[in-house]
C-alpha cells in the first residue's frame, strides 16, 4: 500500500514544454514524491500504477522549473531597506515601487524612513542607487545630511560594488579625518573622505554602522523567505546565493530556513573568496559540501576579479572607457586566482568567476590555462559571471579551456543607453553580453539577473537576450541576438549545465526534480517582444504546489 508521500499524481496540462529533445512536448506528467515519473499521454503514464489525476493545470502551460544561476538572497533581506532605484520594482507582495527619478526623489524617499523609524540610533539603510541614470551626480556625504545628521546612513549602489554614505556614517567608522591614504576612499576638497566608497575592501569599513552586514543579510530569515516569494512570482525553481560569506551561523540558518517544509526554493550558495588564502576557501568549500542538502547545495567558491560597468570599476583593456574615466579596480591579484585554481581543480571544487571588464576576462582566461597544464580536469566546468566585454576570441579560448558562461543579459535594457554614450561607446556595446558570440563559439551559455543588481525574473532576462533593447527602446547589437529557443534553453537546462545539476534539473523527464513553471500562455508561442509578459502562475518545486498569489 502507498504512503501518502508515495502517491502519483498526474497533473494534466494545456501543454507541457519539457525541454527534454527527445520528448519535447506531451499533456500529462507524473509525479512521485519529489520526482518525476515521466511526460507523455494519460495511458502511458498510467503503467506506472494507481494514480489521482490532477486537472488543476488543465488551462496552463508546465515548463521546466526556471534556474536563476546567478542572483544573491540579500534581494530579498533588501526589501526591508530603502528602494533608491531608478526603475520601477516590484517587491515580494507583488507591490510595485516607482522609480526615483531625481536626486530629490532619492532623499525624500529617505527622509520618509528616517520619520518612521522609532529607534533614534537605527540606522537608515537603502539600496539600489545609480548615480550614472542622473548624469552622473556624485551624491556626496553633504546631500545625505539633510537627511539626517544624527543617524548613520548608507545606500548601496545598484551594482553592489559602492557605497554613498552620510558624515555620521564616516564618523562612526573612524573615516572623518584628515590623512586617509586609501585609493578607494575618495577626498574631497577638504581633504576629508567625500562620502562615496569603492569596492568591498572600503565598503566594509562602514558596512555594520549602516546596516549592510554581508552575512546577516544572506542568511536572514525574513530575507530568506521574501526572496523565495520572488522566485515563486517568477517561475524560479532553483536560484543562487553566489557570493556569501557562509560562517557556520549562517549556514546553520539557511540549512534550517530551507529545509521548512513549505520552503518553496532550491538555494546554491557559493563560499566567497575574500580576506582569506585561496587553500582555506578551497578547504572551507570541501567541507561545505558535506553539509549540503535537497534545498541547500553548497561547496562552491565564488571569486571577483573586478567592480562594474556603469560604477566605471570595471577592469577594460585599451582603449579603455569611451568617456576618459580611469580604468577599474582588481580584487584579486594573478597569483592568488592561479593558486586558486589549481587548488580547486585539484580538489574537485567549482569556481565561479566574477569578469566584467575584457581585462578581467582576459585574467581569467590567462591564469586557467597555467593551471590546467598542472592540473588537467576534463569537466571542471568553471564558470564566467557577467564576462559581458568578452569578445570572439575570448570566447574561443573559454570554449578550449571549458568555461561556461552566463552572460548578463539584463544589462542592455537598464544601462545600454549610457553604455552607448559613456561606458564602451557604440562599437563595443555592440558585443557586449554576446549570447549569439558564445554560442557559436561553443561555449555553453546561461543568462541571469544579478537580483538584487536587476529584477529577479527569468522570462523577463529571456526577453532581454532575445530582443537586446534598451529602456529608450533602442537595440543595442542585433546580431547578438538570440532566439526564444535558446532563451528559454539558457534559464532552464543552460543555467542547470553551469551549476553541475542538469541531472536532476532543467528538464521535464524521468528521474528529475518534480520542478515545474506553471505559466498562463506559451513563451515558444510568443513573438521575441512578448516574451517577458508571459504570466506565472507559480510553480511546482520538488512536488509541491505554490501559487504566486498565496505563497
Amino acid at each position: 500500500m502507498q504512503t501518502q508521500e508515495q502517491e502519483i499524481i498526474i497533473y494534466r496540462a494545456r501543454r507541457i514544454l519539457t525541454m527534454n529533445a527527445s520528448n519535447p512536448v506531451a499533456e500529462y506528467v507524473a509525479v512521485r514524491g519529489d520526482r518525476v515519473l515521466g511526460a507523455g499521454n494519460l495511458e502511458e503514464l498510467s503503467g506506472w500504477g494507481d494514480f489521482k489525476l490532477d486537472d488543476r493545470f488543465a488551462d496552463k502551460i508546465l515548463a521546466p522549473g526556471f534556474v536563476e544561476g546567478h542572483s544573491h538572497t540579500m534581494e530579498g533581506a533588501l526589501w526591508s531597506y530603502v528602494y533608491c532605484g531608478f526603475y520601477d520594482r516590484t517587491d515580494p507582495d507583488g507591490k510595485v515601487w516607482p522609480g526615483l527619478k531625481s536626486g530629490e526623489e532619492i532623499l525624500a524617499r529617505l527622509a520618509a524612513r528616517d520619520r518612521e523609524l522609532q529607534n533614534e540610533h537605527a540606522p537608515i539603510s537603502g539600496w539600489a542607487l545609480d548615480p550614472i541614470q542622473y548624469g552622473g551626480k556624485s551624491f556626496c556625504r553633504a546631500d545625505f545630511d539633510t537627511v539626517s545628521g544624527e543617524r548613520p546612513l548608507g545606500v548601496l549602489h545598484a551594482s553592489g560594488h559602492l557605497m554613498n554614505v552620510n558624515t555620521k556614517a564616516l564618523e562612526m567608522a573612524g573615516l572623518l579625518r584628515l590623512g586617509i591614504n586609501h585609493s578607494r576612499v575618495p577626498l574631497g576638497d577638504d581633504g576629508l573622505p567625500t562620502g562615496e566608497l569603492k569596492g568591498p575592501d572600503a565598503m566594509m569599513l562602514v558596512n555594520n554602522h549602516v546596516g549592510f552586514d554581508r552575512a546577516l543579510l544572506a542568511c536572514d530569515e525574513q530575507g530568506l523567505w521574501q526572496f523565495a516569494r520572488l522566485c515563486v512570482r517568477t517561475g524560479t525553481t532553483t536560484a543562487t546565493d553566489l557570493a556569501n560569506p557562509l560562517p557556520p551561523e549562517s549556514v546553520d540558518s539557511m540549512l534550517r530556513v530551507t529545509g521548512e517544509r513549505d520552503f518553496p526554493t532550491r538555494i546554491v550558495s557559493a563560499k566567497r573568496f575574500a580576506a582569506m588564502k585561496p587553500a582555506d576557501v578551497v578547504d572551507s568549500a570541501r567541507q561545505l559540501r558535506k553539509q549540503s542538502s535537497n534545498q541547500l547545495r553548497l561547496g562552491t567558491v565564488k571569486v571577483v576579479l573586478d567592480g562594474s560597468m556603469q560604477g566605471f570599476t570595471a577592469r577594460l583593456r585599451q582603449p579603455g572607457y569611451f568617456n576618459g574615466a580611469p580604468n577599474g579596480l582588481w580584487y584579486v591579484s594573478p597569483e592568488q586566482l592561479q593558486e586558486l585554481y589549481e587548488l580547486a581543480l585539484l580538489h574537485d571544487v567549482q569556481v565561479h568567476i566574477h569578469n566584467n571588464g575584457d581585462e578581467a576576462t582576459d585574467l581569467a582566461l590567462d591564469m586557467m590555462e597555467r593551471a590546467l597544464r598542472k592540473h588537467p580536469h576534463p569537466d571542471h566546468r568553471f564558470t564566467l559571471q557577467h564576462t559581458q566585454m568578452a569578445d570572439a576570441a575570448q570566447y574561443r579560448r573559454m570554449k578550449k579551456l571549458g568555461f561556461c558562461a552566463n552572460v548578463f543579459a539584463n544589462h542592455h535594457y537598464f544601462w545600454g543607453d549610457q553604455h552607448l554614450l559613456k561606458t564602451v561607446g557604440p562599437e563595443r556595446a555592440k558585443r557586449m553580453n554576446g549570447c549569439r558570440t558564445a554560442l557559436r563559439e561553443g561555449v555553453p551559455l546561461a543568462i541571469h539577473s544579478d537580483a538584487p543588481v536587476t529584477q529577479l525574473g527569468p522570462l523577463f532576462t529571456a526577453w532581454c537576450a532575445a530582443n537586446r533593447q534598451t529602456k529608450s527602446g533602442k537595440t543595442i547589437g542585433a546580431d547578438e541576438r538570440i532566439s526564444v529557443a535558446e532563451a528559454l534553453y539558457a534559464i532552464t537546462l543552460g543555467a542547470s549545465y553551469t551549476l553541475k545539476m542538469d541531472g536532476e534539473i532543467g528538464s521535464i523527464e524521468i528521474g528529475k526534480r518534480a520542478d515545474m513553471a506553471v505559466l498562463d500562455d506559451d513563451p515558444f508561442e510568443a513573438r521575441p517582444e512578448d516574451l517577458k509578459d508571459v504570466g506565472v502562475w507559480g510553480v511546482v518545486q520538488g512536488g509541491r504546489v505554490f501559487s504566486a498569489e498565496t505563497i
